[in-house]
């Protein structure tokens, strides 16, 4: 094997099969999964929005060829340059989702060589899509957060590193509502123009991710400097969203390009 740094997905896949009573380690593998940039080996180069997956048959069931590092999949290929799709592990389970297609992720060349079937790739693009619910509320109280298990303050923060940008800062507070029911809230603020269902999303894969059952957790965007949320940076438990980098300049390699706008996602040919 070429010697690459262990990564992030690496990581959760030991933690995972170390211990396979463990649901919570196999929740945070797959979050890994999702979050990440994965390579797709394709057949041939990209031809417009249309791809051809390099593909292999095992267990009675065929399987995309994926890759969490580019030197790994030309380790796999035999040479230096291969023709790929670069997508997030999200936008990839989104697109193999009802096909009875799998991912072979990192097989041969790295320690977290593994088969993930057509059942998981469902399971897994189904919970990235479900939508959060909306609800109506009057909030008559906001007060510190009490209660909320660590496990999920943690997931909130790993999940809030990914969304540089699209907002200044959040706040988790409890609330109370009319009519006495009582609850939690992340409240954005400074969330640019079209991010809302993005970080309400986040919010929820959080809350799916870090197998807290029945849990829920309002989300709402507000404008700095208003009363509300001003109210909020008093009481509530402060989340900095990280400043976005600025963009590199492309690379210019072969099949670098498909898949990375998420609204415009490759079709499997």
């Amino acid at each position: 094997m070429t010697e690459v740094d262990t990564t992030e997905i690496d990581l959760a896949h030991a933690a995972m099969v170390a211990d396979d009573a463990d649901d919570l380690a196999r929740l945070r593998f797959y979050e890994r999964l999702a979050e990440s940039e994965l390579f797709m080996l394709l057949e041939a180069e990209v031809e417009g929005d249309q791809i051809s997956p390099a593909m292999f048959e095992a267990e009675d069931q065929q399987f995309v060829l994926i890759f969490d590092r580019e030197a790994r999949m030309s380790e796999f290929y035999g040479k230096a340059i291969a023709p790929y799709a670069a997508l997030s592990g999200r936008g990839m389970a989104q697109m193999l989702e009802g096909q009875r297609i799998g991912m072979a992720l990192n097989m041969g060349v790295a320690p977290s060589a593994m088969l993930v079937s057509a059942d998981a790739v469902d399971w897994l693009a189904q919970t990235l899509g479900s939508d959060p619910e909306e609800v109506d509320g009057q909030i008559t109280q906001v007060s510190a957060p009490t209660g909320l298990p660590d496990i999920l303050l943690e997931a909130l923060d790993r999940k809030l590193a990914t969304a540089a940008g699209l907002a200044v800062e959040a706040y988790l507070c409890g609330v109370t509502y009319e009519g006495g029911a009582r609850g939690h809230m992340l409240a954005f603020v400074g969330t640019i123009e079209g991010a809302e269902g993005a970080l309400t999303a986040a919010v929820n894969e959080a809350l799916v991710f870090s197998g807290i059952e029945a849990g829920m957790l309002d989300v709402a965007h507000l404008a700095g400097g208003d009363p509300v949320s001003e109210r909020v940076a008093k009481v509530g438990l402060r989340f900095d969203l990280p400043t976005p980098q600025m963009p590199g300049s492309s690379n210019g390699q072969p099949g670098a390009n498909p898949g990375m706008d998420p609204t415009k996602p490759p079709k499997l040919h």
